[in-house]
């Protein structure tokens, strides 16, 4: 599933791959305290920007990647590829990364994460 929407949406699975190690260890029906949800951990509100209003359908593997992977890649396209940038905003919300100036924020929290997921991305 992360290869196939990885290659619909133009990304690298690799990155998609790291992400949802961090985000739920591979764990279909993960939940956050804040309400994200399944694999790549999709807060309803996003799931409902690309027309999945369902936390239900959100915890479909094939539903949750898709919509992940497709709001990857729209944050890739509002951060000029910069992968960094696109992991805060993922984790701390665009408008975050805007606030600081197309910086990552400095909540710690969001800089473990991009950390985190750029060591595997990286393979270090």
């Amino acid at each position: 599933m992360v290869q196939q929407a990885s290659r619909k949406h133009g990304l690298d699975p690799r990155l998609v791959g790291a992400l949802v190690h961090v985000e739920s260890a591979y764990q279909t029906q993960a939940r956050s305290p804040k309400g994200a949800l399944g694999l790549m951990q999709i807060m309803p509100a996003t799931g409902a920007r690309y027309g999945v209003a369902s936390r239900q359908d959100l915890l479909d593997p094939a539903t949750n990647i898709d919509v992940g992977a497709r709001y990857l890649r729209d944050l890739n396209e509002m951060f000029d590829g910069r992968v960094d940038l696109v992991l805060a905003a993922y984790n701390a919300g665009e408008g975050a990364v805007k606030r600081y100036g197309n910086r990552i924020p400095p909540y710690r929290e969001t800089q473990d994460y991009v950390r985190k997921i750029l060591k595997l991305y990286e393979g270090e």
